[in-house]
């Protein structure tokens, strides 16, 4: 009978090889040097739910997700004062953690690696073993993303104590409309967000999650006041007027999700 630790290594061997088909399918340009990233969606029952599952992070998994090779961490929380458009009544209570991979193996194994860390099971032992009666979370979601060509990896900007990241997602009719607005990217929009004052944090296509197709980026402000001004400013950008009046770029977006998230506990970005 195969034993679980060999089960599981074969499992996890089977499903990269049919991710890294999919991807050889899909795509044009090489993976090499380009990093996965996992965004994940946590839903609590309670604001108390949520400030101990963000003591958890903190204390016990990051450090774990650390040592099993994924860092930076990011930790986020949406507020309701940052998010006017979003007509919220009080704070929701979600939080939103990042998990950047240097390969998809690390995506797929990931959890049976934090299940062999005895240091994070004990650390975490309340939360991980919460009963089904009163659970640590509800559900979370997940999107996979492959970083863009012309951002290959996390960049972690300057800690401010003031700063806030924007995550925007730009859903497209179309695989061929989404996989164009994927090349406008790559054709010159980083070093526009660079020069008017939001860097990118990451900058990704999604392979797996909701609303596809898809792709989903993080930039940050120096602080939210700033936030408006920076948007100003890329719109009269000469070389975003370029790249917004080549017409084999139009219609290449249907939707976008745009939220402004605060760095929660544990947070290393």
């Amino acid at each position: 009978m195969m034993k679980r630790r060999e089960f599981l290594a074969a499992s996890a061997a089977a499903a990269v090889g049919l991710m890294g088909e999919t991807l050889a399918r899909g795509a044009d340009n090489s993976t090499e040097n380009r990093q996965f990233y996992e965004l994940r969606t946590y839903r609590f029952a309670s604001p108390q739910k949520q400030q101990a599952f963000e003591e958890f992070l903190q204390s016990a998994a990051v450090p774990a997700l650390n040592r099993a090779g994924v860092e930076p961490v990011g930790v986020f929380k949406l507020l309701a004062k940052d998010n006017p458009s979003l007509n919220l009544s009080a704070d929701p209570t979600d939080l939103w953690v990042f998990l950047p991979h240097n390969s998809l193996e690390s995506v797929v194994t990931l959890e049976s690696r934090l299940a062999a860390d005895p240091v994070f099971q004990k650390a975490g032992e309340s939360v991980l073993r919460a009963p089904k009666s009163n659970p640590a979370f509800l559900r979370y979601s997940s999107t996979l993303l492959l970083a863009m060509e012309g951002a290959p990896r996390v960049v972690v900007p300057s800690k401010s104590s003031t700063r806030v990241f924007e995550l925007r997602t730009y859903e497209s009719h179309s695989a061929e409309r989404a996989k164009n607005k994927l090349e406008m990217f790559n054709a010159g929009e980083f070093s526009v967000f660079n020069r008017v004052g939001m860097p990118g944090v990451f900058y990704g296509g999604a392979i797996i999650g909701e609303s596809l197709p898809q792709l989903t980026y993080m930039v940050v402000h120096n602080d939210y006041a700033e936030a408006k001004k920076n948007w100003s400013a890329f719109g009269a950008d000469p070389e975003w007027k370029k790249l917004q009046g080549n017409t084999s770029y139009r219609e290449n977006v249907s939707r976008i999700t745009d939220r402004y998230l605060r760095p929660a506990g544990g947070s290393q970005i």
